[in-house]
C-alpha cells in the first residue's frame, strides 16, 4: 500500500472514531447522572468487568478511576464465573462492559451478580441486549460502524467505551473537589508527580548558597560566583536581597573597562532580580524562567529572606524540563 492510501485510511479511521464519539454525546441519558451518583454516594468499591477487548478498556478505566479518587478493581468476566465473585463485597457497584451485551460469559454473570443484590450499571453498545434489560442503569456507547474496514476489529466501539469511562471518571473528580495536590497523592513517581510536589526547597537544599555584601570587592565576587559553580550570587544586605551578580555581569563589566580595584559589589550588581519563594513548585520556577529568558533564581524564605538559588540544571536533572 502506498504512502498516500495509507495516511488517507489513517485519516478515515480518525474521523470516523471522532464523529462517533461526537454522536455518543447525544446519547448520554439520565441514567448516566444516576451512575455517578451511585457510583459517589457507594460505601463500597466499584468492580468494573468484561471480556474480549472489553475487559483491556475495564482495566484502563480501573486505573483512571484509583488515580482520581474512586476505588476501583477489574474483575475479569470468565475469571468470575469460576471463583473471582468473591471480590465483589456487599456495598459494592458493579460495571459491566459489552459491546453487544449478549456474549456468553455476560449472559452467565449478570444473574449471578444480581443474586447478591449489587447494582449494576452497563455500558454496551446494544440497549436492546441481555445486558442492558437485567442492568439497574444504561450507559449507551452505540456506534454505527467500526473504524475496521471489515467491520470487525472493536476500535470505535472500544474508544467508546474508554471514553464512557473518561467522562466517568472526570465527573466523579469534579464531585470529590479532587485537586492537583490530591492527584499527586496518587502519581509520586515519574516526572509528572514531581511536577505536582516537588518544591524549589527540594532543590536549593542540594545547592550551595553563594552570596556576597554590597561592599564586595570584585574579587570577592568572581571567587563567589566561582567556587559556588551556579553562575551567580546574590548581594545580600542584613537579611534583604538588594541585587544579583551572574557571570554574564562579569563578563559585561570587563568589556566595559571598569576598574575593578575600585569598585565593588554595588556597583556592578543587577538590582530587583527575580526570585521566588521556597514553597513554589519547581514548575513555576521553570515557567518564571521561560518568561524572563533567564537559568537561575533566587529563593526566599516565608520572610522575604534569602535561602539559595535554583538553578535550571536542577529542573533538567529532576525531570521537569
Amino acid at each position: 500500500m502506498e504512502k498516500a492510501a495509507t495516511s488517507d485510511l489513517a485519516r478515515n479511521v480518525i474521523t470516523a472514531q471522532s464523529y462517533a464519539i461526537k454522536k455518543m454525546a447525544d446519547l448520554l441519558s439520565g441514567d448516566f447522572e444516576k451512575a455517578v451518583d451511585l457510583i459517589f454516594q457507594s460505601k463500597g468499591r466499584l468492580i468494573i468487568t468484561g471480556i474480549g477487548k472489553s475487559a483491556i478498556i475495564a482495566n484502563k478505566i480501573v486505573a483512571t478511576l484509583n488515580s482520581t479518587g474512586t476505588p476501583a478493581i477489574f474483575m475479569h468476566a470468565a475469571d468470575a464465573i469460576h471463583g473471582d465473585l468473591g471480590t465483589i463485597l456487599k456495598d459494592d457497584s458493579v460495571i459491566c462492559i459489552s459491546k453487544s451485551g449478549n456474549t456468553p460469559e455476560i449472559k452467565v454473570l449478570v444473574p449471578l451478580i444480581r443474586n447478591f443484590n449489587n447494582p449494576i450499571i452497563a455500558i454496551t453498545g446494544n440497549t436492546s441486549s441481555f445486558l442492558a434489560q437485567h442492568s439497574d442503569l444504561v450507559l449507551s456507547t452505540y456506534v454505527d460502524k467500526e473504524a475496521c474496514p471489515n467491520n470487525l476489529a472493536p476500535t470505535t466501539s472500544t474508544t467508546a467505551q474508554l471514553v464512557m469511562g473518561d467522562a466517568l471518571a472526570v465527573c466523579l473528580l469534579n464531585l470529590r473537589g479532587f485537586t492537583s495536590k490530591d492527584f499527586a497523592k496518587f502519581h509520586p513517581g515519574g516526572s509528572l508527580g514531581k511536577t505536582l510536589y516537588l518544591q524549589v526547597r527540594d532543590m536549593i537544599d542540594q545547592n550551595p548558597k553563594p552570596q556576597v555584601s554590597p561592599d564586595a570587592t570584585i574579587k570577592d565576587v568572581i571567587i563567589e560566583i566561582s567556587e559556588k559553580r551556579l553562575g551567580t550570587a546574590a548581594v545580600v544586605d542584613g537579611s534583604n536581597i538588594v541585587g544579583v551578580i551572574t557571570d554574564g555581569d562579569i563578563r559585561r563589566m570587563l568589556e566595559a573597562d571598569v576598574d575593578i580595584n575600585t569598585s565593588t559589589a554595588k556597583d556592578i550588581m543587577s538590582k530587583n532580580p527575580k526570585t521566588i519563594e521556597q514553597s513554589a513548585l519547581a514548575v513555576d520556577a521553570l515557567e518564571m524562567m521561560e518568561e524572563n529568558n533567564i537559568t537561575q533564581l533566587l529563593a526566599t524564605d516565608e520572610r522575604g529572606e534569602y535561602s539559595g538559588v535554583v538553578h535550571l540544571h536542577d529542573l533538567i536533572k529532576e525531570g521537569i524540563l
